[in-house]
């Protein structure tokens, strides 16, 4: 990518009630800008704020995170998809695994898979595991294969042969046919979406690479097609679940790479915060308006996994919750997801009792509040009926919060529940609160990790309203608010650097394997990457053992440090290690190649946000409210309210705040 000198660069970040735009001048002032998304051409509102933002000024990138794919698996709205397999494999898509989400629930099914059984389609070909042909690949029964596409009317095709991670001639030849005979129809091959071992994963992940690819590419063309037409004509980078970006084109081919895109980008950005800050363990808090994530970030870096599963009441990278979602086995970023945002919407059960989420009044119509024709009680109407988030104008002006509107809503589910409207609202705050606990607990104390020992990094147009209560049931001591809260995530997006990956399954044992071995077939890989730093990792398991545990090589590799680092990680995950001697697997071998970093070191914030009023009546009692400026580098005793342009930082009873002068960062303390 060429920079431009003096140009800015533009940062977007796709939610599902809001879109975020940040643009980065090169002296490090900022401008932002807040609209709705607009359901369903999310592109609309991207393209409209980053050419409202740019203006006519020179622009070197612009970089995007999004949720539009993730949206597309959770609601069940992607392309009509069909996979092509191996004779005798064509149901290990609804076989799965064996792990279900609900051990003593006798009547849970398992979810229904994104393919149906009737476009799931054989072809009698058969690779060896070593390589040998057993059956070689029929061109006229591919062309029948595809004759059956094209009568279905698929839109999308997912073909993954057996053994084609290491042997992919016959999984080639057969997408050169499919792609000859299907003119519009996208064909997702899995030697190119994940070249390793195990079939339903291999299977599953260019599922639904191929279910959100059409998708994906209407959207990611339509963007491109705005930009230019408002004469942005810099590079389109998309955000990587792993944390990086990568080109548009790649995102088009290879989508299910970003389905964390949105997500990512802010732990990205909370890494940069937390380490400019000095803490090397935080946990990555985000509440935005449909959801809320968590990541853990331990001793210096972000926590990263290889497996993912979206679409469950817990979207997370925990081996313990699998079965309720679609397994995605990428990079990315270690992140749990629950549907609890600002616009989630409270309901009475078949129990008659409260509860909150998942379902959100999103964009359209927002929460009662916001005036645009929502009639149900959502977190943001119990917010502001607790005085926690102020009335009026939110950010750019397009809402105008209404306190009585937030009533309205408050008082029929009130009188069905036999409650009032104050125990209502303080209820609804207090379920999103333990539904948000789920996140945050499955990505520290159910890894072992104890909460007090990380800050809690809070962001989201709803995270800092909630973050010290979560701090106070979590035992966190500290929480950190940054600049820009509720533009987080943009931010995050500036910061990111341009990523890529190549892998290659092995069998090697760990003891005896000549290191120079590892060496070769890292070069391999280092071959067909471009990078600056490029960073190699293994994939080891004990002999036996199902699940590889990933760890850092060094180059040249050093055998002894290698077996070092498995088993000391082994015993940090599982509380144990292996018998002297033990016999170790290698299974994988992986390079990333990380682009040029960009850093935030000189963001300039202007003059700063000021509150309309200097107290508000709260469920605290009339609490002094305050701006982010006027919070000094001196501790503060809470409580009390920090506005800002889109969200608002409560500081509850027994919190202080401070302002760190060199990053514009709230932090907040418990006494």
């Amino acid at each position: 990518m060429t920079l431009i000198d003096n140009a800015a660069r533009i940062g977007v970040d796709v939610g599902g009630t809001f879109t975020d735009v940040v643009l980065l001048r090169a002296d490090g002032t900022t401008a932002i800008r807040k609209v709705l998304s607009t359901p369903p051409n999310y592109d609309a509102a991207v393209v409209e704020a980053s050419a409202l933002l740019a203006d006519g000024a020179a622009v070197d990138g612009v970089a995007h995170g999004t949720t539009v794919a993730t949206n597309a698996v959770l609601e069940q709205r992607g392309a009509l998809t069909a996979l092509v397999t191996t004779e005798g494999f064509r149901d290990v898509l609804e076989l799965r695994r064996l792990r279900i989400p609900r051990m003593y629930e006798p009547f849970w099914r398992k979810p229904d898979p994104l393919v149906p059984r009737r476009l799931r389609f054989e072809i009698g070909e058969r690779m060896a595991a070593d390589g040998t042909v057993l059956r070689p690949l029929d061109d006229a029964e591919a062309c029948e294969v595809a004759a059956r596409l094209r009568d279905a009317g698929v839109e999308s095709v997912a073909v993954c042969l057996l053994h084609s991670y290491l042997y992919p001639e016959h999984e080639e030849r057969l997408g050169e046919i499919l792609r000859a005979e299907l003119p519009g129809v996208t064909v997702s091959l899995s030697s190119e979406i994940l070249r390793e071992q195990r079939e339903y994963e291999r299977t599953a992940t260019t599922v639904v690479n191929a279910y959100v690819r059409p998708l994906m590419e209407r959207y990611v063309g339509a963007i491109r097609t705005g930009l230019d037409e408002a004469g942005i004509e810099a590079p389109l980078t998309l955000m990587q679940s792993s944390g990086g970006v990568m080109t548009a084109d790649d995102a088009k081919a290879r989508p299910v790479l970003a389905l964390e895109s949105g997500p990512a980008a802010g732990v990205v950005a909370a890494l940069e915060i937390a380490r400019r800050l000095g803490y090397d363990n935080a946990i990555a808090f985000d509440m935005g308006g449909t959801t809320a994530k968590a990541s853990l970030i331990e001793r210096g870096a972000v926590s990263r996994g290889r497996e993912y599963e979206v679409g469950g009441s817990l979207s997370a990278g925990s081996r313990l919750m699998r079965g309720s979602g679609e397994l995605l086995r990428i990079p990315t970023i270690d992140i749990a997801e629950v549907g609890a945002g600002g616009g989630s919407i409270a309901w009475r059960d078949t129990a008659g009792g409260l509860q909150v989420g998942p379902r959100s009044a999103g964009a359209d119509p927002g929460p009662a509040c916001y005036g645009r024709g929502g009639t149900q009680p959502t977190v943001t109407d119990a917010n502001v009926f607790l005085g926690l988030v102020p009335e009026g104008s939110l950010a750019d002006g397009e809402i105008t919060v209404d306190k009585s509107l937030a009533v309205e809503s408050l008082e029929p589910l009130a009188v069905e529940l036999g409650l009032s409207p104050t125990e209502l609202a303080s209820g609804i705050h207090a379920i999103a609160n333990a539904r948000m606990m789920r996140a945050l607990r499955s990505v520290s104390s159910e890894k072992g990790r104890d909460p007090r020992d990380f800050a809690l990094i809070a962001y989201g147009g709803a995270g800092p309203v909630h973050a010290t209560g979560l701090a106070e049931e979590l035992g966190c001591r500290t929480v950190l608010v940054p600049p820009l809260a509720g533009l987080f995530s943009a931010m995050g997006l500036l910061h990111a650097r341009p990523e890529f990956h190549e892998v290659r399954a092995v069998h090697l044992d760990a003891r005896s394997v000549d290191p120079a071995e590892l060496d070769g077939v890292f070069a391999e890989l280092e071959e067909r990457l471009d990078g600056v730093e490029l960073v190699r990792t293994a994939e080891l398991r004990y002999d036996g053992q199902t699940w590889e545990i990933e760890v850092e090589a060094s180059d040249p590799v050093d055998r002894d440090a290698l077996i070092d680092a498995f088993e000391a990680e082994h015993e940090r995950l599982y509380g144990v290690r292996g018998e002297p001697g033990a016999p170790i697997d290698v299974r994988a071998l992986r390079v990333a190649a990380l682009g040029p970093a960009r850093s935030l070191e000189r963001l300039s914030l202007g003059d700063g946000f000021l509150p309309a009023s200097r107290s508000r009546a709260t469920v605290l009692g009339e609490l002094a409210v305050r701006s982010r400026a006027s919070i000094g580098e001196t501790a503060e005793a809470g409580p009390l309210l920090v506005d800002e342009y889109d969200t608002t930082v409560v500081v509850r009873p027994g919190w202080s705040a401070r302002r760190d002068m060199a990053t514009e960062t709230l932090v907040l303390e418990r006494s």
